[in-house]
């Protein structure tokens, strides 16, 4: 098996505004499993870029680790890119965006990244409200390490090896909002119709915008009264048996109206409940939003759709008061303005 991608496209393929056909946006070939939901949302990612007209050398992808933190290397391929260490993809970020303010930071994590050892760092992220496009993939396990369950799995969810979670999932989303996100979302990775403007409004934000993509796990989903992919009523699975072939298996699609509840058939036999917002949902009602939230839980659906946005917010960079020109920028004379200066600046904080 080759993980090559052809570099053969059609060539009348269509180019956008920047003469690029939507192959300049594409990444290496996935090594994830065959129809993980994840694919799914880097296809998107790929597509939203092409049709906004993005320049990919002005774009920083960043992640930290997990199948989700995988995904950069398959979008994007012209673009900066640095994979760094398990839940600290944020501190990155933020150090990048402070030095060059220029580029377009898209971070990717998971659920087991964001919400266990990355929880401090997403939690100081979006009250610094840096001006990124943080996407979580969220499944409710860990799949790289054989299907553990993350903070977001669901009460009474059943693991691979048998044991029933105890704990209350963690709600990524409402905890962004009640954390002052200026721009949260939340979709499911199969639904590209309504992903596709949601990365585009995430990407035009000025400020954080945190995007919750539900995205369905292959090999572990097999977790019953999940609303991230696991079985209602387990019994078995032909991807979740004791040895480790995964089938391949379909990518899952649904498109489905605003205000509709849809079913969506799992490739174990499971449902998973999806609700997607009315049209006059007013997004920027932040207490209405959690309060919407906490209805679609006691319900045991996913409220996906625009959920809050500040259409104004105070980017990292307009709370510091820092320079218009990026300090990637700056010469040593601007950067190192010489020993009295700084004598004055430390006399200052005496």
């Amino acid at each position: 098996m080759t993980y090559i991608k052809p570099k053969f496209r059609h060539p009348d393929l269509p180019k956008n505004k920047l003469g690029y056909t939507s192959a300049y946006y594409e990444g290496a070939l996935s090594t994830l499993c065959a129809g993980c939901g994840h694919d799914s949302i880097s296809a998107a990612i790929v597509q939203a870029c092409f049709e906004m007209d993005i320049e990919p050398h002005k774009v920083a992808k960043l992640s930290g680790i997990g199948c989700s933190s995988k995904t950069p290397t398959y979008f994007l391929s012209n673009s900066h890119g640095f994979n760094s260490v398990h839940g600290r993809m944020p501190a990155v970020t933020t150090g990048a965006n402070l030095a060059n303010r220029d580029l377009m930071y898209i971070g990717v994590s998971g659920d087991g990244d964001s919400a266990s050892i990355g929880m401090g760092q997403f939690a100081h992220v979006i009250r610094k409200n840096l001006n990124m496009v943080y996407i979580c993939m969220n499944n409710g396990v860990y799949g790289l390490t054989k299907g553990q369950d993350s903070a977001t799995a669901d009460v009474g969810s059943v693991s691979k090896a048998g044991s029933v979670n105890p704990y209350r999932p963690i709600d990524l989303a409402s905890l962004a909002i009640e954390l002052g996100a200026s721009f949260v979302a939340q979709s499911f990775s199969g639904d590209k119709d309504q992903l596709i403007p949601l990365l585009k409004a995430a990407m035009n934000h000025p400020g954080f915008a945190f995007l919750n993509i539900v995205s369905p796990c292959v090999t572990f989903n097999n977790n019953p009264g999940s609303t991230k992919s696991y079985s209602f009523v387990r019994e078995h699975s032909a991807c979740t048996g004791k040895t480790d072939y995964v089938p391949e298996m379909e990518t899952i699609t649904k498109s489905y109206d605003e205000g509709e509840t849809a079913t969506i058939e799992l490739h174990d036999g499971s449902a998973l409940q999806l609700h997607k917002l009315e049209n006059d949902w007013n997004p920027e009602d932040r207490l209405s939003a959690i309060t919407a939230l906490k209805n679609a839980e006691a319900k045991q659906e996913v409220l996906t759709g625009l959920l809050y946005i500040d259409r104004d917010p105070a980017d990292l960079h307009r709370i510091l008061n820092s320079s218009d020109t990026p300090l990637n920028q700056m010469d040593e004379k601007v950067l190192c303005p010489g020993n009295e200066v700084l004598k004055g600046i430390n006399e200052g904080f005496r």
